[in-house]
């Protein structure tokens, strides 16, 4: 494995050691591209829900590692054969680029027989699973520098797309594309209920606003999150679960669908799960119900499933996303920055302030906090 010449700069990155520890900022040697390879400069992190979950260690990744599944960045270094990005565009050193966070195998049962790669049972996923301390270590987001290593999926930025605008909704951008494009898709027309108002929520509710949903309730919180989302017009009616008990949530969303009936489209993107019992409610018979929040294991609830079969209700799981998700969300970026302001739903750090970014977004202060990395912005 060789590395850039010994002149070169070292790469600053954040580095998680130990769980429930802060990052620890880490100087890391640069690397050179392996044919197949990429070297990009990161410019915009994201800090998304997982990654506090991870340092929390509520899932189990090898430490250390650079966290960050979400990013942007501009080509450094292209390895020997990289000639275009995934589109078949011509790819240039200082090209702005988007990333996909993973790698399936293409070689498992759910690569090959299933053609659901978002079910690959050995995913590469960076800044998660691929541990700082073995080779080519760059291997997160919240860092100068990413090795993007053969079989990544990469797409230059279209115009129209600002790594803000792409970044804005990181990795819940794809993961609602590959819920709302792959998995079910609500009809012109549709009343949909929102259940969540992070990023994967308003995410899904922008999606479906643009395929022309005739309503869209979002249910969530903080009330600020749902400020942010009334005044970006994300949503036609809000409702706070911090201000609301389950039965007036009921009561509000089945006013406001034909005949008191319950919305057409549902989706859980809240991540809790009591929320799936009072989605199934909120739904009409013989509507769409798809869970797409339940990412990390926050363990088992009570619902009554007499009402799935009484409803007759087409309930589906959605888990992360594909290349194609990835790629059809990025060209998206554009439609969605005309009608939404995406920029309004960011807080910029510095890099050396990943802990406060994370802080915040723990407590609520930020609806999406983003590293902006050597002079990004």
């Amino acid at each position: 494995m060789t590395t850039s010449s010994p002149s070169a700069r070292p790469v600053t990155a954040m580095q998680l050691t130990a769980f429930d520890g802060p990052l620890e900022p880490v100087s890391i040697a640069p690397i050179a591209p392996a044919p197949g390879a990429i070297i990009a400069d990161v410019t915009h992190a994201g800090v998304c829900g997982t990654d506090m979950h991870l340092q929390q260690g509520r899932m189990p990744i090898p430490l250390p590692v650079i966290l960050g599944h979400e990013a942007v960045g501009v080509v450094r270094e292209l390895g020997e054969g990289v000639t275009t990005d995934a589109t078949g565009q011509p790819l240039s050193v200082g090209d702005a680029i988007s990333w996909m966070s993973n790698i399936p195998c293409g070689q498992c049962f759910y690569c090959t027989e299933e053609n659901q790669p978002s079910l690959c049972e050995s995913r590469q996923v960076y800044g998660i699973n691929q541990s700082s301390a073995v080779w080519p270590h760059l291997s997160g987001g919240w860092s100068e520098q990413m090795y993007l290593r053969p079989g990544s999926t990469v797409i230059k930025l279209p115009e129209g797309a600002t790594p803000d605008a792409v970044i804005a909704l990181g990795c819940a951008g794809p993961t609602a594309t590959h819920a709302m494009q792959s998995m079910a898709q609500p009809q012109p027309g549709d009343v949909v209920v929102v259940q969540g108002s992070g990023p994967v929520g308003l995410a899904s509710a922008m999606l479906a606003q643009l395929a022309g949903a005739a309503k869209v309730i979002l249910v969530g919180g903080p009330a600020n999150r749902l400020e942010i989302a009334s005044a970006l017009g994300i949503g036609d009616v809000h409702i706070d679960v911090f201000e609301t008990t389950p039965e007036e949530r009921l009561a509000q969303v089945l006013a406001e669908t034909p005949g008191g009936r319950g919305a057409d489209f549902v989706i859980e993107a809240t991540g809790v799960p009591t929320a799936v019992a009072e989605g199934i409610d909120m739904a009409r018979r013989a509507a769409t119900y798809l869970v797409v929040g339940q990412y990390t294991d926050h363990g088992t609830t009570l619902l009554n499933p007499h009402y799935i079969t009484k409803k007759q209700l087409r309930m589906l799981g959605s888990w992360a996303f594909s290349a194609a998700d990835h790629l059809q969300y990025v060209q998206s970026v554009p439609a969605l920055a005309a009608r939404f302001d995406l920029s309004a739903l960011l807080t910029h750090y510095p890099l050396d302030r990943a802990n406060d970014a994370l802080d915040d977004m723990r407590s609520g202060r930020t609806l999406k906090p983003v590293l902006v990395v050597g002079g990004g912005a």
